[in-house]
């Protein structure tokens, strides 16, 4: 039986960070289901560096039309590795019990948990990575180091379970060791 990866996401998830990594959960022949808010498309948003900008920009991406369970309906236990988006998407459902639930599930049982960009804001607020060595967006460095965690700028830091990566520019190496860590 193919391995499931769960993927957590909602409206704002950044565009890169939800399609490649589900493109790549496939193309690796492994099973995936994406939980939302809702079991609706969800709008995504492209997060883009421009000249002379201090931080980031956004603007609207792509629909995501692949969401196949509300969070409400997620038994954790169903999947082998979990993937968090970012974008702004981590900020809002890192509130919901649901996904708090979910994402407990995968650091009580040790399975591979991915976040990149704002995703790892859900570890950060649910005080999961006191101890650990991990990277995210620049702008989370302060949640990550306040949360007890040591913030690295590389664009992939894998301690034990816990694969992170700074933001979409940097999938490729957050999917390479996300599917190592599944054995893939």
């Amino acid at each position: 039986m193919a391995k499931k990866v769960l993927i957590l996401a909602g409206d704002a998830v950044e565009a890169q960070e939800i399609f490649y990594p589900y493109y790549r959960v496939k193309e690796a022949g492994l099973e995936v289901d994406v939980a939302g808010p809702k079991k609706e498309p969800l709008y995504t948003v492209v997060h883009d560096f421009e000249p002379g900008w201090t931080t980031y920009s956004e603007k609207p991406g792509y629909r995501f039309p692949w969401v196949t369970k509300k969070f409400s309906e997620v038994d954790p236990g169903d999947y082998d590795g979990l993937i968090i988006s970012g974008g702004r998407a981590p900020e809002y459902i890192r509130l919901d019990k649901d996904v708090q639930r979910i994402v407990k599930h995968f650091f009580e049982t040790g399975k591979p948990v991915a976040a990149i960009c704002h995703g790892v804001q859900l570890l950060t607020f649910l005080g999961l990575v006191k101890g650990r060595r991990m990277t995210g967006y620049i702008a989370t460095k302060p949640d990550i180091e306040a949360a007890g965690a040591t913030y690295l700028d590389e664009e992939v830091v894998v301690d034990g379970n816990l694969v992170t990566s700074r933001a979409w520019p940097d999938l490729p190496a957050f999917m390479r060791e996300f599917l190592k860590l599944l054995g893939v």
